[in-house]
C-alpha cells in the first residue's frame, strides 16, 4: 500500500507538500522525502515525535541512537511507517535542524494501492515557498514565575564562584592557564 501524507510547515503562511511513500518504507525514508520536498540539504539532525489527535507531542524517534547503551534506543530506520501510522493514528510531528527548529505537522491523508509504474517516494503536490528562516517559536514555561521556587535557596555566593576570598588556585588551575 501507498501512504499519502500532507506535510505542513508550522508557519503563518500556508506551506505544505504532499508526499506518497510505501507503507513498508521507514521513518528514515520519510525523513529523506521531506528533506528533498522542502529543499533542505539534509545535513542537520532531525526527529519525529508521536503525538495525539490535537498534536500534543509524545515520544521522540531520533535519527541516531543517543541512548546511554548503544543499540538500545530505536531510531527512524527501525520503524516502518505501518508500525507507527494507520487509519486511526494519522499524525506525527517532524522537527528538522534543532538550531532553527523547522517544525512540520505530518498527517496521513490516504492509504491507497500503488500506481502502476510509479516510483516512491513521490512528491505529489507543492504549495508555498520556504521562508529563509524558520518562524520564531514561543516556548513558555507553565509557571510564569519559574525561578520563584528557587529564590529562597539563592545567595550571593551562588551567583559567582570566583568572587570573594576564593582564588583560582583553590580549584586546581591558574587564572592565566593559556
Amino acid at each position: 500500500m501507498v501512504y499519502k501524507f500532507r506535510v505542513i510547515l508550522d508557519a503563518e503562511e500556508d506551506i505544505f507538500r504532499d508526499i506518497a511513500i510505501l507503507e513498508n518504507d521507514t521513518l528514515e525514508d520519510l525523513h529523506n522525502a521531506i528533506v528533498n520536498a522542502f529543499g533542505f540539504d539534509g545535513m542537520e539532525v532531525a526527529s519525529f515525535y508521536t503525538c495525539d489527535e490535537t498534536w500534543n507531542q509524545e515520544d521522540e524517534i531520533p535519527m541516531f541512537d543517543t541512548g546511554d547503551v548503544a543499540g538500545e534506543q530505536k531510531t527512524m530506520a527501525d520503524y516502518q511507517l505501518a508500525d507507527i501510522l494507520d487509519e486511526e493514528n494519522t499524525k506525527i510531528i517532524y522537527v528538522y535542524d534543532f538550531i532553527n527548529m523547522w517544525t512540520f505537522l505530518v498527517e496521513l491523508a490516504a492509504i491507497e494501492e500503488p500506481a502502476a509504474g510509479a516510483a516512491y517516494p513521490d512528491l505529489l503536490f507543492s504549495h508555498g515557498e520556504m521562508p529563509l528562516e524558520s518562524g520564531e517559536k514561543n516556548f513558555e514555561a507553565e509557571n510564569e514565575d519559574f525561578y520563584s521556587e528557587f529564590e529562597d535557596d539563592l545567595d550571593d555566593d551562588d551567583l559567582d564562584m570566583f568572587d570573594g576570598d576564593d582564588s583560582f588556585e583553590d580549584y586546581g588551575f591558574e587564572e592565566n592557564w593559556n
